[in-house]
């Protein structure tokens, strides 16, 4: 047995010493008054080195990037399921003229279930709007208001038609699992602009996670401190063990036990002196302290004026909904994350990232309209439509919209064949995404789909999600070749080995 020397100088076995750890961490875990109380104290000595510093990185803090940054700050909204391009954005007068008629690909198609069937028009009518003239669809009518921001990509194409490959693609970069998110990568690179705050904050879907969950804004190998942080404002608790449960917790209690945590950390620390896991630990928990006065006055809606309230359609405090899916309720809904998504924006956080639907639920409560398009994308679409105008037109009223990146994502499309007689099935060959504000050109369409919306237009060069993120990071200033991390001997980056820079939004 190999033989370990305790600071207090007892020599232990391995086994004695490792039940020792795991009872301090129960200790530092489970203890009723939770990390979160560790706002009455500093945990970290403030000339302690930071993580980014000891690894070299360019964090904005220091002024240094590899090129001047256009933006500052990403809110992206990911549709979860598969919203549908020909339904939204991607206006097909083909479909419209062979409604109905038996659908010919001219070419081999393989169906993710069954939804070969006749050409399918759109349920919803679409209208041009804005000076661009820009087609949309009735669903997302309130976006017509600021189509002339906007940057539409219609030739994007993934590589599968498996919510959770594709899912990951977009969120990650890559279609497997062990990959930080986007906003992880921009957290990491930039920090935040509020000591007080993430950098980093997702906002699901308040009925449950799109596929694969939080592995979509997790940090994997990068440091733990910038992945991302949920926050459920719909719910009772919005961030989990933020504060204490217990009543039996005394000020003399707690007191006590800060100090005891303190102790605990600083002496582990000692011997684990340059331990990245450790630093970034401590660095959450010195977070959880100082959000515990900061994040509830960021949830905090109170103080915003009626007509705002009114713009992001929440002025009916208090209304009761069927349980349906239904226009009102997905309106409340998104507007609220939307607007807490501008809040977190203007106390500086890095990358907001807000989800609309969850995994699988049934009746529908996401985007993937297997059975019932009007159905499931008329709501879904609606309470987008009315919380992304809103928060755009109020990003642009404060002055913030010229270095705010709006990212519209989702996982792939839908077939323009119908699947039953009023469902559409996937469709990973072709879909849309859209940008605007930070520096992205607005008013444009850049790539086309076919005329049916199936396949780019140009199938030799379509946009790929490499691409998107390779401009996201040139909008915020990083060359997406040269931000990497070593790991497993491999230079990764958010690109993999992909992407270029879609100069003709910029």
């Amino acid at each position: 047995m190999h033989l370990l020397v305790c600071d207090f100088g007892t020599c232990l076995g391995a086994n004695t010493f490792m039940a020792i750890d795991l009872i301090r961490r129960k200790f530092l875990f489970d203890s009723a008054w939770g990390f979160g109380s560790l706002a009455l104290l500093d945990l970290l000595n403030s000339e302690r080195r930071s993580v980014a510093n000891r690894e070299g990185r360019q964090e904005v803090t220091s002024g240094v990037l590899h090129h001047p940054p256009k933006a500052k700050r990403v809110v992206q909204l990911f549709m979860a399921g598969a919203a549908s391009h020909i339904d939204l954005f991607d206006y097909k007068p083909a479909l419209e003229k062979h409604h109905g008629e038996p659908s010919d690909f001219g070419e081999k198609v393989e169906a993710f279930q069954n939804g070969l069937g006749p050409w399918m028009k759109s349920p919803f009518q679409f209208r041009p709007y804005g000076a661009s003239g820009k087609m949309l669809s009735d669903a997302v009518a309130d976006l017509g208001s600021c189509v002339d921001e906007m940057a539409f990509i219609h030739n994007m194409t993934g590589k599968t038609g498996v919510h959770s490959q594709a899912t990951y693609l977009q969120a990650t970069g890559f279609q497997r699992p062990g990959f930080p998110g986007v906003g992880s990568w921009v957290s990491y690179a930039l920090g935040s602009e509020n000591e007080n705050l993430p950098a980093f904050v997702v906002l699901p879907d308040h009925r449950g996670f799109a596929s694969n969950g939080p592995k979509n804004w997790g940090s994997a190998f990068l440091p733990t401190s910038s992945q991302g942080t949920t926050i459920f404002p719909q719910r009772e608790r919005p961030i989990r063990d933020l504060f204490p449960k217990s009543e039996l917790v005394t000020p003399k209690s707690h007191s006590d036990g800060l100090k005891l945590l303190d102790k605990l950390n600083r002496d582990f620390a000692m011997t684990r002196e340059g331990d990245e896991r450790l630093e970034s630990r401590l660095r959450t928990y010195e977070l959880a302290a100082k959000m515990q006065l900061s994040a509830p006055e960021a949830l905090d809606l109170s103080s915003e004026p009626k007509h705002i309230m009114k713009m992001y359609g929440l002025d009916r405090a208090g209304a009761e909904y069927p349980e349906s899916i239904n226009v009102p309720e997905e309106i409340e809904y998104f507007g609220r994350k939307c607007l807490i998504a501008r809040r977190l924006l203007e106390r500086g956080v890095r990358y907001v990232q807000i989800w609309s639907g969850n995994d699988n639920s049934f009746p529908r409560r996401n985007w993937d309209s297997h059975e019932d398009l009007k159905r499931e994308h008329g709501p879904l679409a609606r309470g987008m439509a009315r919380g992304a105008a809103a928060l755009i037109q109020d990003l642009k009223q404060r002055g913030l919209l010229d270095d705010t990146i709006v990212l519209w994502t989702t996982e792939f499309g839908r077939m323009p064949s119908t699947q039953g007689s009023t469902g559409r099935d996937h469709n990973p060959h072709v879909f849309t995404n859209w940008l605007c504000g930070g520096g992205v050109r607005g008013g444009i369409s850049h790539g086309e789909s076919d005329q049916w919306g199936f396949k780019p237009l140009d199938r030799d060069n379509p946009t790929q999600v490499y691409d998107i993120h390779a401009t996201l990071l040139h909008l915020l200033g990083l060359n997406h070749l040269k931000l990497t991390v070593r790991h497993n001997g491999i230079d990764r980056r958010l690109t993999d080995v992909h992407g270029h820079v879609i100069q003709e939004i910029i």
